[in-house]
């Protein structure tokens, strides 16, 4: 048998990748993920642009990905410029009168189309949904305006997934009777439109390895929960602040017929796709 050269060794290391990963890509192949995007995985602009064109890759092997994107950072920049504090309660935004039309204008003219254009440069087939197209909601009166999705209209997202392009929506809701905007926790909506298109996946990126232990120490990641176990962390004040909107939105997700729910790190490059095509993961998946 002829020696093989040096020099091949490094390709057919990236040939064993991709036959690792096989598997995966014909388990997932026509199934929908719902991926959520948000945290300080949207700060880095290089490390976006690399996560959507891993969810180009995606839709590219047979893979429908659905985007909900939060803005969090970005609508603080915003609001501090326009002089106004930004308070938080449980890890949600108070939204006054003031503020709602930064917030909506931030999420939907700009973190939307911008993650839309990054998609289309990596060849794929973004579009853009402003959330008010997509949820309705209840205000919630202690937090302004702020809502808390009642429903989701489906049919605009179903279409995109139908001919192939990948739907990016933003956390904006149209409040039940009135039509005027609300926020909406890009978690909850997430778990909301989850829950209404009942995926293979839902999927959400921040800037947390996952649910830990020890929140200092990474070797303390927890690879599997269940629900029950996730509200006794909560008790326990292991899962705290914007964490707890979360886990509790991956439970009501589950209950209603999604079949996992990961927490993964946006900010290790390639995270989506470690998660998904590797069999150990490199998050949380709750069960």
């Amino acid at each position: 048998m002829n020696q093989i050269p040096s020099s091949m060794h490094e390709q057919i290391d990236k040939a064993a990748v991709l036959v690792e990963a096989l598997p995966y890509m014909q388990q997932f192949r026509g199934k929908t993920f719902l991926i959520k995007v948000g945290g300080s995985a949207m700060e880095n602009q290089d490390l976006l642009r690399k996560l959507m064109r891993d969810i180009v890759f995606m839709e590219v092997v047979g893979i429908n990905p659905v985007l909900v994107h939060g803005g969090g950072k970005a609508i603080s920049r915003a609001m501090n410029d326009a002089g106004l504090e930004a308070k938080f309660i449980n890890g949600q935004r108070i939204t006054d009168e003031d503020s709602i039309a930064i917030v909506e204008k931030t999420l939907s003219k700009e973190v939307n189309p911008g993650l839309v254009e990054m998609i289309n440069a990596f060849g794929g087939n973004g579009i853009g949904l402003s959330g008010r197209d997509v949820f309705t909601a209840e205000r919630v009166t202690e937090l302004g305006c702020v809502g808390k999705v009642s429903s989701c209209e489906t049919k605009m997202i179903t279409a995109c997934v139908v001919s192939e392009h990948v739907p990016v929506v933003s956390p904006v809701s149209s409040e039940v009777d009135t039509g005027l905007p609300l926020n909406v926790n890009a978690d909850l909506a997430a778990s909301a439109l989850a829950t209404a298109l009942k995926p293979e996946k839902l999927i959400f990126l921040s800037d947390v390895l996952g649910v830990m232990r020890d929140p200092a120490d990474p070797e303390s990641l927890m690879n599997t929960l269940t629900s029950a176990e996730t509200e006794e962390l909560i008790a326990e004040d292991v899962i705290t602040g914007g964490m707890i909107p979360k886990v509790r939105s991956a439970t009501e997700a589950l209950g209603a017929g999604v079949e996992k729910v990961h927490l993964i790190d946006g900010r290790i490059p390639h995270s989506l796709l470690l998660e998904v095509f590797t069999q150990g993961g490199i998050g949380t998946q709750i069960i």
